[in-house]
């Protein structure tokens, strides 16, 4: 009986383990498969709706495997499909969660959907199965966890602004993202994933949506809205990706970010800038050197007086990926040596998104870093005392758990313009404009610049023959014979800035080879909208 029950006892065991190594077989089968080598280098490559359909095909064969469905989890999240990403994830975590990112994930995931209690959970749970110091520095939980915490701090105390969508007649379907304003406020350009008509190039190789392209939209002053966005007119947008990234103050020029792996002058990510004439915008040109690089250039703003141009690039010198470089004009065609803006403003993490405010000294950006609630925040730091300040997260509800930014701001100092992938849009990213008045962005405490700026413009000309003057010298004093404010023209003869308002100047204007001129202005504030004052200046020989 005994020698019975031995036998029995063996052979059960001979089966469990039979069964056990045709498992392991199983799954080192689908391990070592070369489709699923293939599967991987399209997932690394980008093309993450290609790389779903390959993984599935393998995961039909090994459903209990926990690999396949991370993988499948990671090329959902990738392209935003964060339902399916977190059915695929929590069935990796089901069936053992071999890969400890699947935890990274879920909390990544949580995170987003404002669970901030779970998410931290998971985050603590990836930490305890990584054993390597340098996977978890390099997987930035620290950073993740340090945003939700702040995410939970700053929802419990708002800021005082009122938030709105911008509606049908700017947003889509798709995505619509990085708000431009020119100075008067008159202007929107912004880019658009969404098709021009059912013939609009897609993007296959990529994320699988329509390429972007540039809108614009003006503001109707008798009606007192912005009339329906159209693509900018002229010949700007292509085939390939476009995207502006901002406008300058006198709405006049814009800056664009190209990266068209069939153009050699934007492979690798580039600034171009394109300058409407006759209500359309030319073909973008690049920016050239130094400005432009062999490393990533990702977009440029420039400052009220047309002086510096700021920029953020990935080239060597840096703080981290993305920084924020700033090179000053030298004349209509050359820039000096771009100078990094420090270890105050930039971190190792990336910094984009630029807009310079009208006052000419506060710089907003964009930053994923530890500082923000989650994904990307705006930020603003002030150049005071020749430095700039520790920059400061905007505060809940301009910023949120998602991804927001870039933001601008018009003159008036009232109005703020920001894109968000928070919920509750017209489609997958919205273009939002925020009423600030109760909250100034620009000015310190000492000085609330709450009425906001006004606008002096015009053009130097040559009194003779009536062509404006390049490179003409526009110097601005105030009552007390201080110089406030100083710039040049541009190729067509023509000045733009933004002063404070009620108060009185002294305009001088200078060119080579010609008289000076001066004259004595006094400049208004506007009760509603921003308060423009045109002044030109015929020079004589």
């Amino acid at each position: 009986m005994k020698m019975k029950i031995y036998l029995l006892f063996v052979f059960l065991i001979s089966i469990k383990v039979l069964v056990f190594s045709q498992e392991n077989k199983a799954k080192i089968d689908i391990l070592d498969n070369p489709k699923l080598i293939l599967a991987k280098q399209t997932m690394y490559g980008g093309k993450y709706k290609s790389a779903i359909k390959q993984f599935k095909e393998l995961y039909d064969k090994s459903p209990a495997n926990s690999e396949l469905p991370h993988y499948i989890g990671y090329c959902y999240y990738e392209i935003g499909d964060m339902t399916n990403a977190a059915t695929y994830f929590k069935e990796a975590e089901s069936n053992g969660a071999a890969i400890p990112e699947t935890y990274l994930y879920l909390g990544l995931i949580y995170q987003k959907q404002s669970n901030f209690e779970k998410a931290l959970e998971k985050f603590n749970q990836y930490k305890s199965k990584v054993n390597s110091k340098k996977q978890l520095e390099e997987s930035d939980v620290e950073v993740y966890i340090a945003q939700c915490n702040n995410a939970i701090q700053m929802k419990q105390s708002p800021v005082p602004v009122s938030i709105i969508n911008m509606g049908q007649d700017i947003n889509s379907a798709y995505d619509d993202a990085t708000p431009c304003i020119s100075a008067d406020g008159k202007i929107l350009v912004f880019n658009s994933r969404r098709p021009e008509d059912p013939n609009s190039p897609m993007d296959v190789e990529g994320d699988g949506k329509y390429f972007q392209d540039i809108y614009i939209s003006t503001f109707d002053t008798v009606n007192k809205k912005w009339t329906p966005a159209q693509p900018v007119p002229g010949n700007v947008n292509t085939d390939a990706h476009d995207a502006v990234t901002s406008i300058s103050p006198d709405g006049k020029m814009i800056f664009i970010y190209k990266n068209d792996t069939k153009d050699n002058q934007s492979l690798g990510g580039d600034i171009f800038v394109s300058k409407v004439m006759k209500n359309k915008w030319k073909t973008p040109e690049p920016i050239g050197k130094p400005i432009n690089s062999t490393y990533w250039e990702g977009g440029a703003c420039l400052s009220p007086d047309g002086k510096t141009l700021y920029f953020t690039s990935e080239r060597k010198g840096g703080f981290g990926h993305s920084d924020i470089w700033m090179s000053t004009k030298i004349n209509n065609k050359e820039w000096s040596k771009p100078v990094n803006l420090g270890k105050t403003v930039n971190t190792p993490y990336d910094e984009v998104g630029l807009f310079m405010a009208p006052d000419g000294k506060t710089l907003f950006f964009a930053s994923n870093g530890p500082g923000s609630m989650g994904g990307y925040d705006i930020f603003k730091t002030t150049y005071e005392n020749g430095q700039w300040t520790t920059p400061v997260n905007l505060g809940y509800p301009i910023n949120t758990e998602f991804n927001d930014g870039p933001i601008s701001i018009d003159a008036s100092g009232k109005i703020a313009y920001i894109s968000s992938d928070r919920p509750g849009g017209v489609g997958e990213k919205d273009i939002y404009m925020i009423n600030i008045s109760e909250y100034p962005l620009i000015g310190n405490k000492k000085e609330r610049l709450s009425n906001g700026l006004s606008i002096l413009k015009g053009t130097v000309r040559d009194g003779f023959e009536g062509f404006g003057i390049s490179d003409a010298k526009i110097e601005v004093y105030d009552d007390k014979d201080v110089l406030v404010y100083s710039t040049t023209t541009n190729e067509n003869g023509e000045y733009f800035l933004t002063l404070a308002g009620d108060k009185s100047y002294t305009i001088k204007a200078n060119a080579k080879g010609f008289q000076g001129m001066s004259e004595k202005i006094y400049l208004p504030t506007g009760k509603e909208d921003t308060y423009i004052l045109v002044k030109d200046f015929l020079l004589k020989k």
